[in-house]
């Protein structure tokens, strides 16, 4: 019969039987046997001869179980993979939490396999087709509702644009989303972008294309105001298919954190929400490993591309906020 002891065990089953049943003294036991007083004494208390569990029985863990309920239910909700969720661990709940223990935390509760915690769709789904390779410089462009705050009578806008290769982002909060808006905020873009701007894709919506009039479909004019500020930089102006949102799923996809957001803080002013979606922002470029950038950040494809066509960029891309000339 196989038995399975402890590599460190200095008594057998049948020896420690004999310890419980013996009606010796502890000292005479642990001269008989030849081991020491305090084993006598533990098998003596228990009421089995099997090894027991060696896991101990206080965790050392960094993490207070409130904290780890949080993480657990970002993970949930967020449906966040490892690297991301330490990120956001580490700049929202604990700065000192490790990798490791942030992955034990996830095996504990059950939630270390995200794909067992996604949504299941009814029906094989299609396949993605990946973007197509670019350098820093296309930019797709896109606005979202935001909700109205308490200290608001209307709401807000954010026109968000994320750059293709290094999905670096640029947002702001506007009061409109006219097309003088959008010129604007692409002219702001463009000062702000550390690489020159060549391609920018946008929707259909009136902000960014007179594409459509009354009449239906038509090629745009060239005239409208994002059109012209982009025939000013000499950026070609790209417009998504009809009815084709996922050609801009790039944008969308950024957006649908700022939704996740949205529905997990409570905001009560505007100067609030516009405080939390700049420091996301800093941490999405800053801090936030992506894997489709190979598990770096924005930041550090920046620098890597910098490093390798210096020609693309106006400025040097630097870890810190702010101009960088």
């Amino acid at each position: 019969m196989n038995i399975d002891l402890h590599a460190n065990a200095t008594t057998t089953p049948k020896t420690r039987h004999y310890i419980q049943a013996s009606n010796q003294s502890v000292t005479l036991l642990a001269d008989e046997l030849g081991v020491s007083e305090d084993t006598i004494r533990r098998w003596k208390r228990r009421d089995g001869v099997a090894d027991g569990c060696h896991t101990p029985h206080r965790l050392q863990t960094t993490l207070t179980p409130h904290q780890e309920a949080v993480v657990v239910a970002l993970r949930k909700t967020l449906l966040l993979p490892l690297d991301d969720l330490l990120a956001v661990t580490r700049e929202f709940i604990h700065c000192e939490v490790s990798r490791s223990g942030l992955d034990r935390c996830l095996r504990r509760h059950g939630v270390s396999n995200l794909k067992a915690l996604m949504p299941h769709e009814e029906g094989a789904r299609k396949p993605v087709k990946p973007f197509k390779d670019y350098a820093p410089g296309f930019v797709h462009v896109d606005v979202k509702y935001l909700p109205q705050m308490p200290d608001e009578d209307h709401r807000q806008y954010l026109f968000a644009a994320i750059d293709r290769a290094t999905r670096w982002v640029y947002v702001e909060l506007l009061k409109d989303k006219s097309a003088t808006t959008a010129s604007g905020f692409l002219k702001r873009l463009i000062d702000q972008a550390p690489f020159t701007i060549t391609q920018v894709l946008t929707d259909n919506g009136k902000e960014f294309t007179d594409r459509f009039c009354a009449a239906g479909e038509r090629q745009p004019t060239g005239a409208h105001a994002f059109d012209q500020v982009c025939a000013d930089h000499r950026i070609e102006h790209r417009l998504t298919k009809p009815r084709s949102p996922q050609t801009n799923g790039m944008v969308e996809r950024f957006n649908g954190r700022i939704a996740d957001i949205l529905r997990t803080h409570r905001f009560d002013s505007a100067a609030s929400l516009q405080a939390t979606l700049k420091r996301f922002v800093y941490l999405y470029n800053h801090h936030i490993p992506q894997k489709n950038l190979h598990h770096k950040t924005p930041l550090q494809t920046l620098q890597q591309w910098y490093a390798q066509q210096p020609q693309l960029f106006k400025k040097i891309p630097r870890n810190h906020p702010g101009h960088d000339n």
